[in-house]
């Protein structure tokens, strides 16, 4: 758009009182479309001894009873992402279902064998279905739809058994929650991820009062389902003795961006009114924010593991936790110092090979030249940040973000984790550096979100708006471009003191897909 159409676009929407943002705000969104959004500049990958820390055993154990001591302060909480539909779980089967009406099952085999993504899909969901957590709850569902899952199974009826999973007059599962779908399968009966992660927070994030804290973020139209799935089984724990501080928050309007056509005009709705979206994982950074808690531990609804394989998972949580907090510890030691005006240069030294040696920043040679009050108040600025540590897997093709060495505007070189799309992958240099990558971010993190006098930071302000992402999505048919907020853990704590530590690969156990429940690793033992 011209200067003469965004003037227009900006007189017009003055005059609109039912805007999220303001015609401001709305209008340097559009300009970003129109500019697009620079990549990220990868100098190098994290690797284990540069950006990737591995624990030794003996510290291991030491960190476990730092955190051990904080839960027993009530000073953690287990943060869940959780607002998603499980809809992607199932695309590949509805796509199936909406493809083929009726199909002979050796003529599916056939496709499949050819490639064919939807039939590879659907014909292993089929030949596994009694392996499914869920499978109980189908059997029962087709005796009182008036059908026999067995017959169903022997007649090959593969669309029937999949619309009873998925559609609304079934198991409804391609439009619940992703956390309301059973994942295990346990002798006394399946449980979903949300009831997977109550059993986590009984495991890592309750102390000696025996009281779980946990944060989920959801989508408004399922509260009530949620809320009601928690009822059906949260007395059974509470009847050993624990108790529950849970809580739900819902993604932000105000974190909600414009979207616009293919040539960067604004998408309305057939009354005419603009098109807002969600921002994207991004936007939870404001739920974040809004929690005002001390040690905060960030995992996906998706990855959740089972009891017979979880034991190292709650094991590295609480290596994580105490990990930040005695590095939290240090750092509220060295801010004290530097607020001292007695500071003196043995101690500023002690500081610039604290944070060379545990944040892995190598200070510039400017900062060489500066006085000793400009370096005090240098590396208070530096140090007076958030906190994470985050744990990382090694990389087995695995889509998604990684741990790079980013180089920014002022050329000063931090630790990021960047998703493919912030790459620009026709430069041949940035193209192999990141396939060089050694190392995946499997969302494990933990986070201190309090300053060193015990007032907790304006997370927005550690943000790089720079970091934005734009993603094609369509609406009634067409395309359209979307703006995705700096992500929750990418741009989103950008501006953070961060760590990357090596976590085993057993502590990552993701579900993106439906048949991804079918891997050993979410099998009965």
């Amino acid at each position: 758009m011209n200067n003469k159409e965004l003037e227009a676009l900006k007189i017009e929407l003055s005059d609109k009182a039912d805007l999220i943002h303001s015609p401001d705000k709305i209008i340097q969104q559009i300009k970003t479309f129109e500019t697009g959004i620079s990549p990220l500049i990868l100098a190098r990958p994290c690797t284990l001894g540069d950006g990737i820390k591995m624990v030794s055993e003996k510290d291991q154990e030491y960190f476990i009873k730092i955190f051990e001591n904080a839960l027993d302060d009530g000073r953690v909480i287990k943060f869940v992402p959780a607002s998603g539909a499980a809809t992607r779980m199932f695309k590949k089967q509805l796509s199936f279902i909406s493809r083929f009406e009726k199909i002979d099952y050796n003529m599916l085999k056939e496709l499949a064998q050819n490639g064919d993504e939807d039939c590879e899909a659907a014909l292993e969901f089929f030949n596994n279905i009694d392996r499914f957590a869920f499978f109980k709850k189908l059997s029962d569902l087709t005796d009182e739809k008036g059908k026999n899952i067995s017959e169903l199974i022997t007649e090959r009826n593969i669309q029937e058994l999949l619309r009873f999973v998925t559609d609304s007059d079934g198991l409804n599962y391609s439009n619940l929650p992703k956390g309301c779908i059973p994942f295990h399968s346990y002798p006394e009966g399946s449980r979903t991820a949300f009831e997977e992660h109550i059993v986590e927070a009984i495991n890592y994030s309750a102390g000696k009062d025996k009281v779980a804290k946990i944060h989920f973020t959801i989508s408004p139209e399922h509260e009530t389902e949620i809320k009601n799935l928690f009822k059906s089984f949260l007395q059974k724990y509470k009847k050993d003795g624990w108790n529950f501080d849970i809580k739900f928050s819902f993604q932000s309007r105000k974190t909600d961006t414009v979207s616009v056509t293919l040539d960067n005009k604004l998408c309305r709705d057939e009354n005419g009114k603009i098109v807002f979206r969600p921002g994207g994982h991004g936007a939870l950074l404001n739920n974040l924010n809004e929690l005002k808690a001390d040690v905060i531990s960030i995992k996906n609804i998706d990855n959740i593991a089972p009891d017979n394989i979880s034991g190292e998972s709650f094991q590295y949580k609480k290596i994580l936790g105490g990990y930040l907090i005695s590095l939290q510890k240090k750092i509220f030691d060295y801010l004290k110092i530097l607020g001292d005006a007695n500071t003196n240069e043995n101690e500023i030294e002690e500081i610039i090979d604290f944070i060379k040696r545990e944040i892995e920043i190598e200070l510039t040679d400017n900062f060489k030249q500066k006085s000793i009050e400009e370096k005090m108040n240098y590396l208070f600025n530096f140090l007076n940040r958030p906190i994470r540590v985050c744990g990382m897997v090694k990389k087995e093709h695995h889509p998604g973000g990684s741990p790079f060495w980013v180089s920014g505007k002022d050329g000063e070189i931090t630790k990021q984790i960047v998703e493919p799309a912030q790459v620009n992958f026709s430069n041949t240099k940035q193209s192999k550096i990141f396939n060089e990558g050694t190392h995946f971010n499997p969302v494990d993190l933990t986070c201190a979100v309090k300053d060193y006098r015990g007032n907790h930071f304006d997370l927005e302000k550690f943000s790089n708006p720079d970091t934005s992402l734009i993603a094609i999505k369509s609406k009634d048919g067409q395309d359209l471009k979307a703006l995705e907020l700096p992500g929750l853990w990418n741009g989103g704590m950008y501006h953070w003191l961060t760590v990357f530590v090596e976590v085993p690969k057993i502590t990552f156990n993701p579900v993106k897909e439906v048949n991804d429940l079918l891997k050993p690793e979410h099998q009965p033992a």
